[in-house]
């Protein structure tokens, strides 16, 4: 299992001390310190649509400049940005055998290990 977040953000430790209390291994990736590849956002995308994991709730997002959320015409101006911009993922990001989930819930987590 791999786990994509930064360490700063509630829903991430809650998912990690998750996965700690019910002893999952995983390998957990700081987008914060290692950046996500423009590769990674594609395999994303092509499995669940960008749409899925770019967090326009966000703090990142309302703090965009108008002109930058309005330049979002494509697949790959989101990427583009999403790559820069990382805070912009919704988080976690849970891969595990071919599965793929954005944010956490408990009773996914709990059927995905099970």
């Amino acid at each position: 299992m791999k786990v994509y977040g930064i360490t700063n953000c509630n829903t991430v430790k809650k998912a990690l001390d998750w996965l700690k209390a019910n002893k999952v291994d995983y390998e957990f990736h700081d987008f914060k310190k290692l950046g996500i590849s423009a590769e990674k956002l594609h395999e994303w995308d092509s499995k669940a649509g960008y749409e899925k994991f770019m967090n326009k709730q966000g703090l990142t997002w309302k703090e965009l400049a108008p002109e930058v959320k309005e330049s979002i015409k494509t697949k790959e101006d989101a990427l583009k940005l999403l790559q820069q911009k990382t805070s912009m993922i919704k988080r976690p990001v849970i891969e595990k055998d071919g599965f793929l989930f954005f944010g956490f819930d408990e009773g996914a987590c709990g059927q995905l290990i099970r």
